[in-house]
């Protein structure tokens, strides 16, 4: 990535000097398809036609571009030298004019690695499919441009596609004369530009609304995929949550969409969940199911859609200045996402789903040695990229919940509303919010923001309760706690609950109290006098941010009775909690997996059920002491499969068990009934081992040594797809050899022939559980070679191969001696990778408190 970055103080520089008017850009993709010309990558002809003032005639400046070669520059007319004005990244302007003209014409690389124009071809049928992917900065990838948000202009594309393929952009095409040409946008940020191509299945609908004035809106909706997908594409499910979302945020935001059509498209070998493109949004395509998913799934899918379609107002139409403020986008789309799905979709408990998954990102992140204010101090695009974090997205959109319920609903809508007005086509700092929040809740925002936007951290709330002697609360306090790193204490807006056990055994909710925690220490005075509680919790309801803590009382209570909690919400803050204990090391993991096995089952959110099966099998893998494991993961296999057997057939919660067996299936006969269930000699009322359940049985026997390479040949050739090759890939890197692992190491490290999908399956593979010892010779390779991978490779697979090949299996002091080596051995190393290196540390660390906890208390039973 040498020479690609862009700092801020540039960007500001150059946003002062510089206005841009227009940009043309004419795309010739033909070449996308037939054999590669020459030894070098594949290339597209890109020519750029960039309008921009100057405010300062004879100043210079720079566009941006990424690109085997150049072929002609011209700047008003005058011909420039490529070889003297471009040196990969940059083309450098000399002598600029008040107003000016830069003409490009480059042969721009096709992408692997799902950053600029990305190319596909179909394993399944032998198509090709292109699709772009910028954010944060890799348009220059495609086109010259100015790369940064706030150089906001029109564009007009037209693209040379091959005869038989449809092109897609943000604004509506036509082709003529074997050109598509489509519409000029409205003045959008360079990361939010699009073009999609190729014989792509495509599915049309349309949404109109009548507004009050009489006017009438009329959006074209598309969807599309690839044509293998197309048998297993819901695109009806897809343009009801849109046409839902569509009218939801017109009810709220005032603003009428404001860019004409709304394609989506779902793209192969993804990096991300979806972009917000106006006009054209992408989404991975694994969000089209193969095979049965659970209503979680779903949710999952319309939470996104919505997310992105918030994003045509917080995002698009209004723009963050720089990176800093990212979470001016991310934030409320985030929050946006959570709210329409409750509001306006079937999926009424998305803010169960909010507080147990998404805020369990927030909790990771905001205890990290990296973690940072929501605003964030952003100083180049790497720092950019790896800002797209759960503090960037959940943490900021947890903070937004509480600001809504600070200000009122009421006051925080209209100062959305006012935000878009004021700040349309434009771009905002934070300020800009503030003081239209200011204006509609009369709250002094600025108080507010220092804590809970410009701090970092999280603070613990802990209740503490004295009873009277007739059992009584005498007192009720919560009690405030920071980490000595982060020692911010905030404003909490909090609900206490009191819960007892009703006399048919149900552990409900019998008084509540709402009150402003403020300081180390509140007294909740309008609590003292009730019954006493078997259960405190103190933030009922989800309301604020932080870790709850429980009590001694409450702690027992929940060892005991945690599955007679009535309220699903109340049960899923209260896993979330005990989690965050496990990971703090203030529960033995053991213990955490115990809960699991005894209260997972009577789970009646399938969300939160397939999220307490993920954080059982982290806490096997990272936080159960190493003499436990063997003993932690036959209890949890039994179990599972003892749940799997009582589920209702055919049930979500069948499903969900089944996935969670396999993943923790590791003796004979475990391993010989997934067999079987494969094989059909076993067979389980109402489980349909689909081809994706195949898949997810078939990895832990191949980690397992009891499916060989010729088995998974005869699968993919059952599933000769993209997804099947995905899957096999993964599990052919899981199979249990040195020779294996050599291989696995060179095809991502030594290599960049894998596209990025590859990449992460091959990472996936690499890395089990039950082969510690087979791969702990790669930690010494892993510090030998992060420096030099990040430096020739791609920012996305650099992110990939630093978080992914860390020898965090290898869990031992003397790895993270060895981090420590590495880290003050490369002070001077790009701080985006050191900063990879130090969570991976901390990630590390954390595990080793989380198995000496989990030791002790074996110990001491």
């Amino acid at each position: 990535m040498p020479g690609e970055n862009l700092s801020r103080d540039e960007a500001r520089e150059r946003a002062a000097l510089l206005s841009v008017d227009g940009y043309e850009v004419s795309l010739d993709v033909r070449s996308a398809l037939g054999d590669a010309q020459g030894e070098g990558p594949r290339t597209f002809r890109s020519v750029t036609t960039i309008r921009f003032r100057c405010n300062e005639p004879g100043a210079s400046s720079f566009a941006d571009l990424i690109a085997p070669s150049v072929t002609a520059v011209s700047l008003n007319g005058r011909d420039l030298d490529p070889s003297e004005v471009f040196d990969g990244s940059r083309i450098f302007l000399e002598d600029l004019a008040a107003d000016n003209e830069l003409v490009v014409d480059a042969q721009c690389a096709y992408s692997r690695t799902g950053e600029g124009l990305h190319r596909f071809v179909d394993p399944e049928d032998g198509e090709v499919y292109l699709y772009t992917q910028y954010e944060p900065a890799d348009s220059r990838r495609v086109m010259a441009c100015f790369e940064q948000p706030d150089l906001k202009a029109p564009f007009r594309f037209e693209v040379r596609a091959p005869e038989a393929w449809t092109v897609w952009s943000n604004g509506a095409g036509e082709r003529a004369d074997g050109v598509w040409r489509f519409a000029e946008t409205k003045p959008i940020s360079t990361y939010i530009t699009c073009v999609v191509a190729g014989p792509y299945h495509y599915v049309t609908d349309s949404y109109e609304r009548v507004f009050e004035d009489g006017t009438r809106l009329e959006i074209p909706l598309g969807a599309m995929c690839r044509k293998g997908l197309a048998p297993h594409f819901d695109a009806d499910d897809v343009f009801l949550v849109t046409k839902q979302g569509l009218d939801f945020f017109h009810d709220h935001f005032d603003y009428p969409y404001p860019f004409g059509k709304y394609d989506q498209a779902f793209v192969p070998e993804y990096n991300l969940g979806a972009m917000e493109n106006p006009g054209m949004v992408t989404f991975r395509e694994e969000y089209i199911f193969r095979g049965k998913v659970t209503r979680a799934s779903y949710e999952g899918r319309a939470n996104t859609i919505l997310h992105e379609m918030a994003h045509m107002w917080f995002g698009d139409l209004v723009t963050m200045e720089w990176w800093d403020d990212l979470w001016l986008k991310e934030s409320f789309a985030d929050f946006m996402g959570a709210f329409a799905n409750v509001g306006a979709t079937r999926f009424k408990d998305a803010w169960i789903t909010f507080a147990n998954r998404r805020k369990a990102w927030a909790y990771r992140a905001d205890q990290l040695p990296s973690t940072h204010p929501i605003t964030a101090d952003i100083r180049d695009l790497e720092d950019a990229k790896l800002n797209f974090d759960g503090i960037t997205y959940a943490k900021g959109a947890s903070v937004l919940k509480q600001l809504v319920a600070y200000v009122g609903q009421d006051a925080f809508m209209e100062g959305a509303r006012r935000y878009f007005k004021r700040h349309a086509y434009g771009n905002t700092r934070l300020g800009d919010l503030l003081s239209v929040l200011e204006e509609t809740s009369g709250r002094d925002m600025a108080a507010w923001a220092r804590s809970w936007l410009q701090t970092a951290g999280v603070n613990a709330l802990t209740p503490q309760v004295l009873l009277s002697a007739e059992g009584r609360v005498d007192e009720l306090a919560v009690v405030q706690e920071a980490a000595e790193s982060h020692p911010e204490l905030r404003p909490h807006r909090v609900a206490v609950g009191l819960y007892r056990r009703t006399g048919e055994g149900a552990l409900e909710r019998y008084a509540r109290a709402e009150v402003d925690v403020d300081g180390p220490r509140t007294v909740v005075a309008e609590l003292a006098g009730a019954e006493a509680p078997e259960l405190v919790l103190v933030n009922d309801d989800d309301l604020t941010y932080c870790k709850t803590r429980f009590d001694e009382t409450s702690l027992a209570t929940l060892r005991e009775h945690l599955g007679a909690l009535t309220d699903p919400l109340a049960r899923a803050l209260c896993w979330s909690a005990l989690w965050n204990m496990t990971r703090d090391a203030l529960l033995p993991a053991r213990d955490f997996a115990g809960l699991v096995l005894r209260f997972a089952g009577r789970e009646s959110d399938i969300g939160v059920l397939q999220m307490l099966h993920a954080w059982a099998a982290s806490a096997l893998v990272h936080y159960v002491a190493p003499d436990g494991r063997e003993d932690c993961g036959r209890l949890l296999g039994e179990g599972a499969l003892r749940e799997l057997r009582d589920a209702a057939p055919g049930s979500e919660q069948q499903l969900a068990w089944a996935r969670f067996f396999a993943t923790v299936a590791s003796d004979e006969p475990e391993l010989r009934l997934l067999r079987g269930l494969l094989e059909g000699t076993e067979k389980i009322d109402g489980l349909d081992v689909d081809q994706e359940l195949r898949w997810v049985f078939l990895e832990p026997l191949t980690a397992h040594g009891e499916a060989d390479e010729g088995v998974l040949a005869a699968e993919l050739a059952r599933d000769d797809t993209a997804s099947g090759k995905r899957h096999q890939v993964r599990c052919l890197a899981a199979r249990p050899s040195a020779a294996v692992k050599a291989q696995a190491w060179a095809q991502v490290v030594e290599s960049d022939a894998l596209s990025n999908a590859l990449v992460e399956a091959t990472i996936a593979g690499f890395a089990q559980a039950s082969q510690r010892e087979l791969i702990a010779p790669y930690a010494e390779k892993y510090f030998a070679s992060i420096e030099r991978v990040w430096s020739e490779r791609s920012i996305q697979i650099g992110m990939d191969v630093v978080r992914g090949l860390f020898p965090s299996l290898r869990d031992s002091q003397e790895t993270l001696d060895a981090t420590d080596a590495w880290l003050s051995a490369h002070e001077k190393a790009a701080p985006a990778l050191r900063r990879l290196v130090l969570e991976a540390r901390d990630d590390l660390a954390r595990a080793l408190r989380g198995q000496a906890c989990d030791a002790a208390a074996a110990g001491g039973r």
